[in-house]
């Protein structure tokens, strides 16, 4: 019965190790992202004297779109692979960020992330708003918000349960 039990735990932690097919998934699709926002960078240098400045700063803001989205990928494949796969071998300076992000930081740290998309995105709109019906601004405006609420949300939760952990610790 022993041995079947220590058979059952070693395939359950060996388990972990089909997260990797994941996070390469991920890092295959930044790949692919880092062209698409290639295309989107050279349609921006090829118009930076056609475009009004209103167009133009609709261009960077899809720029800077881009770029937490991929930032956010990044994150939750190192975080998530530190955190539930193994630990990275190398501790330089190059990489001393690693190890720092747990679970609650790195929920965190996507709501954060998410909130600043949908705030760029939601300001895309804005300088666009003739272009949609008033409904469609309002539900865009109110999906912002939950995602605001959200984050703050769980930025309390967070907060409640580092403050248990420390009153614990001492």
């Amino acid at each position: 019965m022993k041995s079947l039990e220590l058979l059952v735990e070693r395939i359950i932690l060996s388990s972990r190790w089909i997260l990797v097919v994941f996070y390469l998934g991920l890092a295959a699709a930044l790949a692919v992202y880092a062209v698409s926002f290639g295309y989107k960078f050279l349609k921006v240098v090829a118009g930076v004297f056609q475009y009004e400045e209103a167009d133009m700063i609709l261009a960077i803001l899809g720029l800077i779109d881009a770029a937490l989205v991929a930032s956010l990928i990044v994150m939750v494949m190192i975080s998530g692979y530190e955190n539930f796969v193994s630990r990275f071998d190398q501790a330089d300076d190059e990489v001393s960020f690693l190890g720092k992000l747990d679970s609650g930081s790195l929920k965190i740290k996507v709501a954060a992330s998410i909130v600043a998309i949908s705030s760029i995105h939601l300001l895309q709109v804005f300088l666009n708003a003739t272009q949609y019906e008033n409904s469609k601004l309002m539900w865009l405006t109110i999906m912002h918000l939950t995602f605001v609420v959200s984050a703050l949300l769980l930025g309390y939760l967070e907060s409640i349960i580092m403050s248990k952990a420390k009153s614990k610790d001492t």
